[in-house]
């Protein structure tokens, strides 16, 4: 292996997950020609989060390596609805909605990738002309004890909860992907594999080239145990106002903040492995959290706006003198409850009475904000901290 390729293959496993195989990957890179690197995003929800970015930061990192990469829109796959993780089946998302979601993916995405250099394609574009017969031939492809092997389609069996028969397509849709596109190599999350892999089994299939395959690992979110997803609130959406991505930023924990560093900073590891060291030698982590969040804001916003965020967190929360550490207390959100409940479950408060009396003298505090309606009702989405009087905090984690 020469040293352009090993350092090459240095940059390409950072936070990855596994390459399948590896030394597929290292015989493409050692025939110098460019990859054709396919990534798939099925447009389910208007907007991306910073657990989607994991995935378009390698392929920013196979684009500037001189690759060609495309991102694949699933708008044919989303009306099949991917059966990946899901105990039922998924319903299917209208026309209308997909359109619409696929076009804020589209303004999204560019703010990490060149837009010169990146292909943006449909797989409408080759699917919606399939007739009968070739989807007939498609689903001959595979066998249904195959895709029993399948997790969750293997658990949903045991259980005798139903899956239909269309959900059996979606794997194999998005395997001929592959072979439409003439995949090298495809990128996705760990829980993509065996759909990954199903691609490499169509494009055989079809007397294609087989693809390599890369997975990087699902970004936990702001509760620092599931992955990052909007149905669990535990999110920062790359649309997010600067002051609200700093302040959910700031409320991970100082060892999550190094999985971050890793899977979403473009610093070299060596800065990263500094900023460590400088903590064992004293320095506050908050420091070091301040310069992760000040890059991710200037990425989706700009420098200005990162700096902003940063002056109103310091006024906002060091200023009130918030510590670093405090109890976490996790509750149940996602139907709204009142501040005074709220406070009470938290234990911050003996009961409901003493929290809405703390709430009229003006000692209720939500992320630094006032809180003034005694029967307000928090739905708050991510982590927060709720602060009764200049003594009593709590990191809420939503439910």
């Amino acid at each position: 292996m020469s040293e352009e390729v090993s350092n090459v293959m240095r940059q390409l496993l950072r936070g990855a997950d596994e390459i399948i195989p590896q030394s597929e990957l290292l015989d493409m890179l050692n025939k110098g020609r460019p990859l054709e690197v396919k990534t798939g995003f099925d447009p389910t929800a208007p907007d991306l989060h910073l657990g989607h970015t994991v995935l378009i930061n390698k392929m920013r990192q196979f684009q500037q390596l001189g690759h060609n990469v495309s991102f694949l829109i699933g708008d044919f796959t989303a009306m099949i609805g991917d059966p990946t993780g899901k105990s039922v089946t998924r319903p299917a998302l209208s026309e209308e909605e997909i359109k619409a979601n696929a076009q804020t993916y589209q303004d999204q995405v560019f703010k990490i990738l060149d837009p010169d250099k990146t292909r943006v394609r449909f797989n409408s574009e080759w699917m919606s002309g399939m007739s009968s017969a070739d989807m007939i031939r498609l689903s001959a492809q595979y066998t249904v004890a195959r895709m029993l092997e399948r997790d969750d389609f293997s658990k949903r069996y045991a259980a005798n909860q139903p899956i239909a028969v269309h959900e059996f397509l979606y794997p194999l849709v998005q395997g001929y992907d592959s072979v439409a596109m003439n995949a090298d190599i495809e990128l996705g999350g760990t829980d993509q594999k065996f759909n990954l892999l199903v691609g490499r089994d169509m494009q055989k299939a079809y007397g294609k080239p087989q693809q390599a395959i890369l997975t990087v690992p699902l970004l936990e979110g702001l509760d620092g145990v599931q992955k990052m997803s909007k149905s669990l609130g535990n999110y920062i959406a790359i649309t997010d106002r600067p002051n609200e991505m700093f302040g959910k930023l700031m409320s991970i924990s100082d060892d999550l903040m190094w999985r971050y560093f890793e899977l979403l900073s473009f610093r070299p590891m060596s800065d990263i492995e500094g900023f460590n060291a400088q903590i064992q030698e004293g320095a506050n982590p908050r420091d070091i959290k301040f310069l992760l969040c000040e890059e991710i804001i200037s990425r989706f916003h700009d420098s200005t706006a990162a700096e902003l965020a940063k002056q109103d967190f310091i006024q906002r929360f060091q200023k009130n003198a918030i510590p670093d550490e405090m109890p976490e207390v996790s509750i149940p959100l996602s139907d709204g409850l009142a501040i005074g409940n709220l406070i009470k479950q938290a234990q911050l408060c003996s009961s409901t009475s003493e929290a809405m009396r703390m709430v009229k003298q003006g000692a209720v505090k939500i992320d630094g904000q006032r809180i003034d309606d005694p029967r307000q009702i928090i739905s708050e989405q991510g982590s927060f901290v709720l602060q009764v009087g200049k003594r009593k905090f709590a990191r809420i984690i939503p439910m």
